[in-house]
């Protein structure tokens, strides 16, 4: 090979590497804590992070491409859902996360399970979707009342998660005495086709996938919680409000379950450019951002931006406020 055409070789590689470092050092990832693989939340977060991100070298957003942040790479990262959530981006170890609106309000305030411990400097990107609570029963087992749990080994769901912290209040609430085991949706799903367990507590959006894939080997059951035990859990934690898995939901469960949800939020730090999270809040509700959430997952269709402030007890991060506030949603 002649030595010219070598050195032009060795320029074009060297210009790629160097176009290569400067793509890099353009880059920005952005973590997003969400929950345990078999819920709800890192599939949303999945969705969520496909729709803001941009990498360098991506198409324009008009010409086909990402309509997300130019050079931002956002991940979904699994966790113990709302309340490792709150404590990882008030910590700055996440930069977003998912988080249920009690876990957010009471870890703002420092109440409840944050008592003592503020987690102030989070703030709401976004309201997004009603999680609504399951009370999974092994199949062809029967409760008449919450309080037929006595004695029953349940799954109370995994460590960190705002679900834990609502179902111990409701387990107190009634006196409930029950061989408890913190697990999270995967581990309470496998328990409960193993007959390790005779239910368990999980609140998310639906459907599970966990569920699912439980619904069409083992199968189960979900308690339709009583008109009563519903004004009691909104009376003793005002974040859960009435609702109802429609019958089909799940392919085995035929008929409406009454239950509680609370609704699910898009979190950050004070601390995050305030430009970063204004064009981050763009792109969440970008038309093309709207295909993303109706097609990925089937609560992605009730994401929108109409009730992006709904339930919103905190400030909102200045850059979302700002997005907002051009929207003509808040003054």
């Amino acid at each position: 090979m002649k030595f010219q055409t070598k050195l032009t070789m060795a320029l074009v590689a060297g210009l790629m590497a160097v176009g290569s470092v400067a793509q890099a050092q353009d880059m920005k990832f952005w973590r997003i804590g969400t929950g345990g693989a078999g819920g709800t939340y890192f599939p949303i977060g999945g969705l969520i992070a496909n729709a803001i991100s941009n990498p360098p070298g991506s198409r324009p957003c008009d010409k086909g491409g990402s309509c997300g942040v130019a050079g931002l790479v956002a991940i979904a990262v699994s966790t113990n859902a709302s309340v490792a959530n709150m404590n990882a981006i008030h910590a700055g170890q996440l930069d977003a996360g998912l988080a249920g609106a009690q876990s957010v309000t009471q870890g703002f305030e420092g109440s409840g399970k944050f008592k003592g411990n503020k987690k102030d400097k989070v703030r709401v990107i976004a309201n997004l979707y009603p999680e609504d609570m399951h009370l999974v029963l092994k199949k062809g087992m029967k409760l008449d009342r919450l309080t037929d749990l006595n004695g029953k080994k349940i799954g109370v769901a995994a460590a960190g998660s705002g679900t834990q912290v609502s179902v111990r209040q409701i387990l107190k609430h009634y006196s409930i005495k029950a061989d408890e085991n913190e697990l999270n949706l995967g581990q309470s799903k496998q328990r409960l086709a193993d007959g390790q367990l005779d239910a368990f507590f999980y609140a998310g959006g639906t459907p599970f996938a966990a569920l699912i894939e439980l619904g069409s080997t083992k199968g189960f059951d979900l308690y339709k919680f009583k008109p009563d035990e519903i004004k009691a859990i909104n009376k003793i934690i005002p974040y859960y409000v009435p609702s109802v898995i429609s019958a089909g939901t799940y392919e085995n469960i035929t008929t409406d379950t009454p239950t509680v949800a609370v609704n699910g939020q898009l979190v950050t730090n004070v601390d995050q450019p305030a430009d970063l999270v204004y064009n981050i809040t763009k792109a969440l509700w970008n038309k093309n951002t709207r295909k993303l959430l109706d097609k990925g997952h089937p609560k992605g269709k009730v994401i929108r931006m109409e009730t992006a402030l709904k339930g919103v007890l905190i400030p909102l991060h200045p850059g979302a406020e700002k997005f907002y506030k051009e929207k003509g949603m808040i003054k």
